[in-house]
Order: C-alpha cells, then structure tokens, then sequence
C-alpha cells in the first residue's frame, strides 16, 4: 500500500486558557485546569489526523535529544506512528505557547530553537518518496530540499503555507511553486477571496486551492472552475481553534486522495475540523474513518 510522506514540525505545546483578549494585567492568576502541555506542531498534527482516518503517514521530522524530545519520541510511538524517521539532531525540541479564550480565538508563540538551521538527511527522504503516493511538506526549512525531489521522482506535493499575505514572500514562495495541492488562511489574505484564488493559479501550478476561513467555513477552488465555498459545521461546541487548519487539510487530503472528489472532501474535512475544534490541545480531537462515518451520516439526514 502506497503512503504519505509527511515532513513537518513537532513541538512541545503549553496551552493556557484566558478570560479574554485583550489581557488585563494581574502578576499572579490561577486558571484551575486551564494550564496544560502536550507534544504538538503542524507536522504531527497532519500525521496524526491520517492515522486516525486509516492512512499509513511516514513521519519525518526533527527534534532535540532532550526531555521534549524523548516525549515527542513516547507520545508518537503511543499513536502507533514510526518513530525511526523523527531525528534527534536539534540541539533543543521547539516549543509553543498558546493562549485561548471561551470563544475559541487563540494566540500562538512558537520558539523553534535552531530547527529552523537543520537539514534533513537526504538519503531518507529519497527512499521514501520511492513509495509515496503524496508528499506532505510542511513549511518549515529542513522540507525545502524535498519540494524539488519530490518533483523529480513525480510524487504530488500538498502544503498549507497558513496565514500568508503575499505569494512572493521570499519564505512561502518556494512552497507556493511547488505544490499541487496548496492550502492557507484567510487571516490575512489581502484581496477578495475570488480574486485572490485567481492570483493563486496565476503564481503557482497548483490544480486545488483550499482556503480556511474559520467560523465561515473553507473556501474550495478547483483550476478551471468557480470557487465554492464550504459552510463551517459545528457538530459539538468549540473550545479551542487551534489545530483546526491542520485538521482541515489532512482531512481534506484523505477523502479526495480515497475518492477523487475535491468538494466532497472539503465538506467532509469542514465537518472533521468542526469536530476537532472541541477539543484544547492541536494534536487532539481527531476522529476515526468511522466515527466520522456516522457523523456524516447524521448530517445528511439533516
């Protein structure tokens, strides 16, 4: 069976629940259950959420050989994920801390220590591609050799570039050129989103653009054709946004690559996240094939 290659980041994530935002200073607060730390970041989250939906995810990704990173190691052997290409060759794991309020709005702080320095060794990701059937490349440095080789051994690329404002910027613009399936936020897109999607297909050779907009829902635009926009679905009440976007393009990424229909899967991963989006932590809520199986089918009925 073909898998998915997935190159991303795992941190450790601290997340803090607020009263609101702004904040109002106080030198000492004491938020009951509302402080907690699990192993996160983009890469894990995207392989996680395969994994729960049955997908066979290859994970690579780096880390330190520290307290952070010998967690990182448990917590991904403890979903059932293969640890053999998380490297401990940073000289610290990243961390994140993440505050969040009653209305699910969050505000994210990321340290990546010198991740962003590393190389991933090549000889690994090129034996992997060779059985790929799809090439998840988070942006972060160490993945940028992969877009080329990806290229080259002709296994399609999807990436998320989250919130860009540009398709220039000299940071995302690589990943932009290179993906086949491209992803981002609507936070601070600078045009209107119609005209914005039509930017995208002028810049890069992408043939599905999915762009997350929150509580709207995902807008979903295929070359060729008139964007659609997905409503958001809320089958259980949000606590946290964070990790919601991940949630929406792995999800996405599984249903179109099992039956080939980009709206379909935008619905169904609109309904995913919806669900993820009830959980605190980025690495949590994701349901199984199944489970979402009768969720869906709940939906339909109406």
């Amino acid at each position: 069976m073909s898998s998915i290659l997935v190159s991303g980041l795992i941190n450790l994530e601290t997340t803090l629940r607020v009263d609101q935002f702004p904040l109002d200073y106080s030198p000492v607060n004491y938020p009951f259950f509302g402080v907690r730390s699990t192993m996160s970041g983009v890469g894990l989250n995207i392989s996680l959420a395969l994994k729960q939906l049955g997908d066979q995810p290859v994970f690579l990704s780096l880390v330190g050989a520290d307290m952070p990173g010998r967690l990182a190691m448990q917590e991904i052997s403890r979903h059932g994920l293969d640890t053999c290409h998380v490297l401990p060759q940073a000289r610290a794991t990243a961390q994140s801390v993440i505050l969040y309020d009653s209305a699910g709005r969050r505000q994210i702080h990321v340290d990546l220590k010198d991740i962003q320095e590393q190389v991933y060794p090549p000889e690994i990701y090129l034996e992997e591609l060779k059985h790929a059937c799809l090439a998840v490349l988070c942006n972060i440095n160490f993945s940028r050799p992969m877009l080329s080789a990806a290229c080259a051994a002709g296994v399609p690329v999807a990436v998320d570039v989250h919130a860009v404002s540009r398709l220039d910027d000299p940071y995302d613009s690589g990943f932009i050129a290179a993906a086949d399936i491209l992803f981002m936020s609507h936070e601070r897109l600078p045009a209107e989103l119609e005209a914005w999607a039509q930017h995208v297909f002028e810049v890069s050779p992408c043939h599905i653009l999915g762009i997350g907009m929150g509580s709207r829902g995902a807008l979903l635009t295929v070359r060729g054709r008139r964007p659609v926009l997905i409503p958001s679905a809320e089958p259980r009440p949000v606590v946290n946004t964070i990790g919601a976007g991940d949630a929406l393009f792995a999800s996405f990424l599984h249903y179109y690559l099992k039956n080939g229909d980009p709206e379909e899967a935008m619905q169904r991963a609109v309904l995913f996240a919806g669900f993820k989006a009830g959980s605190i932590g980025a690495a949590e809520g994701f349901l199984s094939e199944s489970d979402m199986e009768v969720l869906w089918a709940s939906r339909q009925r109406g």
